[in-house]
C-alpha cells in the first residue's frame, strides 16, 4: 500500500535492549538486536520508494506491563540509579518521539534509532 501511494513511515519498536546487553533476558536482547538492523536494511532497501523505515529504542518506562514490577523497589531502584535523569521514562514520551518519525517533519530520517531512554545508552 505504500508504495501505491508514494511513500509512507514504518516504525518499530525496539528496546536499549536491542543496544546493550545485560546479566539475563539473552533471547529478548537478541530479538530487539535483530529488530535494530532489520529496520536499517528496509530503511536501504526502501528509500528509493518514498518509504522510510526507523526505529524507537525506549528505555525503563512506566506502562501497564511494567507498573507492578516497578511497584517493587527492589526491582526499580537499581534501574533508576543507572539512569541519568534519574527517574521512568513516560508513554507519553515514547509517543511523542514516534509521532515524529511519523510526520513530514521527519521527511529525511531513515534508518535512524530514536533512543528515548534518559540518558542509559549514553554511559
Amino acid at each position: 500500500m505504500m508504495r501505491k501511494v508514494g511513500g509512507g513511515s514504518i516504525i518499530n519498536i525496539s528496546s536499549i535492549q536491542g543496544l546493550v546487553g545485560s546479566s539475563s533476558s539473552t533471547a529478548y536482547h537478541a530479538a530487539k538486536g535483530a529488530s535494530r538492523i532489520f529496520t536499517k536494511a528496509a530503511a536501504v532497501q526502501y528509500a528509493g520508494e518514498g518509504i522510510r523505515v526507523n526505529s524507537v529504542h525506549p528505555g525503563f518506562v512506566l506502562t501497564p506491563l511494567t507498573e507492578n514490577a516497578f511497584a517493587d523497589p527492589t526491582v526499580i531502584n537499581p534501574r533508576i540509579e543507572r539512569v541519568p535523569m534519574m527517574r521512568l521514562g513516560l508513554v507519553e514520551e515514547v509517543a511523542n518521539g514516534i509521532l515524529f518519525l511519523a510526520s513530514d517533519e521527519a521527511s529525511f530520517v531513515t534508518g535512524a534509532e530514536l533512543v528515548i531512554d534518559g540518558g542509559f545508552t549514553a554511559q
